[in-house]
């Protein structure tokens, strides 16, 4: 049965660090591809920051570009809203039976993990490849049989900054792939 990772976030916006680890995990790993969930809103995040669910849809295809092995999802966009990750899951499972998902998150994601939605659910019923950041501790979790620590190779970049940046009129250039930064030039999503 192939196995198929499911990186969610926000990508608001996406970004080279989000790349780097969707490629890794889709390339190094075992698995047969990553699909790249854009979430309309994380319970654990304020909404207002959030650039509209299409765009961020649309600079994560522009990301993906024509590798073969990402794909960019937007199964939330249908479904109840704040989307939590086990109800997810469980439409994806009813609408994929031929295909296994492994969850892809963060280490600062895992120290967390038991603040979800039937986590139990989760951990018992999917693999959970996680890529370590610097400086969190991954939790009790990390011993959990379901757990795969994987070391992706990691940029300290983040989301906030890049907004920051075009908020200030300041290049990103180098910061999201290529295709990104040219349609932040054009479009001023985040101005």
């Amino acid at each position: 049965m192939p196995k198929v990772g499911l990186f969610f976030g926000s990508f608001n916006p996406v970004h080279i660090g989000h790349m780097i680890i969707a490629n890794f995990m889709a390339t190094q790993t075992g698995l047969e591809e990553v699909w790249m969930v854009v979430s309309p809103h994380n319970p654990l995040k304020p909404k207002k920051t959030l650039a509209r669910d299409h765009d961020r849809l649309h600079l994560v295809r522009l990301a993906i570009g024509d590798n073969p092995k990402l794909k960019a999802s937007d199964v939330e966009f249908g479904l109840p809203q704040p989307s939590y990750t086990v109800d997810t899951l469980s439409y994806l499972k009813e609408k994929y039976p031929s295909r296994q998902f492994v969850l892809i998150m963060g280490g600062d994601n895992l120290a967390t993990l038991h603040k979800w939605k039937n986590y139990e659910l989760l951990l018992r019923d999917h693999e959970i490849f996680v890529y370590q950041r610097p400086s969190h501790d991954l939790g009790d979790l990390q011993q959990h049989p379901g757990i795969k620590i994987v070391e992706a190779p990691l940029m300290q970049i983040s989301a906030s900054y890049i907004r920051n940046c075009l908020k200030a009129g300041q290049s990103v250039q180098y910061l999201v792939p290529d295709a990104v930064y040219r349609y932040l030039e054009e479009v001023a999503i985040y101005r």
